[in-house]
């Protein structure tokens, strides 16, 4: 039986969950694929139940333009936020993020994503939700200084560990495993009688990665992978100190 998102209550909530239910029902009515994520998904993983400023809905690229033609048409407000990965639907104060990517490009939702849901139902309205790798995946490159995600990785790995995929995560995160290995350690700091949430395997092929890498030439270019995971603060490394940006896909 699929879980019940449960929310908080409360007058100053009211608005917010009748514009959720609201773009949901369209949504849903609409025959469009999307899956919820962002604090619902946390929810769900977790049972951490915080308020919520938006709605977080994840769609393929190309479902994109056919959901934001379906809430003009509704009468909303929307808007391409920014073309590599956001798009919005407003009402008054209200708004609903649609999310295809990341901003750099490593995280775009596919068919995979839609197979690996998961079946919920909130605020009356039976849909499916990211799956938790996919939610760990897009945090990983949230660290920037006005949000880290760390804390949310840790707390989906503690509550949902033993359900995780490993090796999917791994599969699309091989890349740029240094950001696996610092959220690893982290974890293994945070929660110390918990370490074994963190399969062997993965710890050994981490190790053996950061040894390997000092037996590799350092790279010819100046290379600066900082605004992959903050897209602000690394900015003089690109325009002052001639750092060059990675924007190549991890898979």
């Amino acid at each position: 039986m699929a879980k019940v998102i449960e929310l908080k209550d409360g007058i100053h909530q009211q608005k917010a969950h009748d514009f959720y239910r609201e773009v949901l029902t369209i949504l849903a009515d609409s025959k469009i694929d999307f899956l919820v994520g962002g604090g619902f998904a946390l929810r769900l993983y977790t049972d951490i139940m915080r308020d919520t400023k938006d709605l977080d809905i994840f769609c393929r690229s190309g479902d994109c333009p056919s959901i934001l033609k379906v809430f003009k048409e509704n009468g909303y407000d929307t808007e391409l936020t920014d073309a590599r990965w956001l798009a919005k639907a407003i009402s008054g104060e209200n708004f609903m993020d649609i999310i295809f990517n990341n901003p750099g490009n490593h995280c775009a939702v596919d068919d995979g994503w839609f197979e690996r849901s998961v079946k919920s139902e909130l605020l009356g309205v039976k849909l499916r939700v990211i799956p938790a790798e996919s939610l760990i995946w897009s945090k990983l490159y949230v660290q920037n200084r006005e949000r880290y995600d760390g804390a949310d990785i840790n707390h989906i790995i503690l509550r949902y560990g033993q359900k995780l995929d490993w090796k999917w995560l791994w599969a699309h995160m091989e890349t740029h495993w240094q950001l696996v290995m610092a959220q690893v350690l982290s974890f293994q700091f945070v929660y110390p009688s918990e370490r074994d949430l963190i399969p062997k395997w993965l710890f050994d092929e981490l190790m053996k990665r950061a040894q390997e890498q000092y037996d590799m030439p350092v790279p010819v270019e100046k290379i600066c992978r900082g605004p992959l995971i903050d897209q602000t603060q690394y900015a003089p490394d690109i325009t002052e100190w001639d750092y060059k940006v990675v924007t190549i896909r991890s898979v």
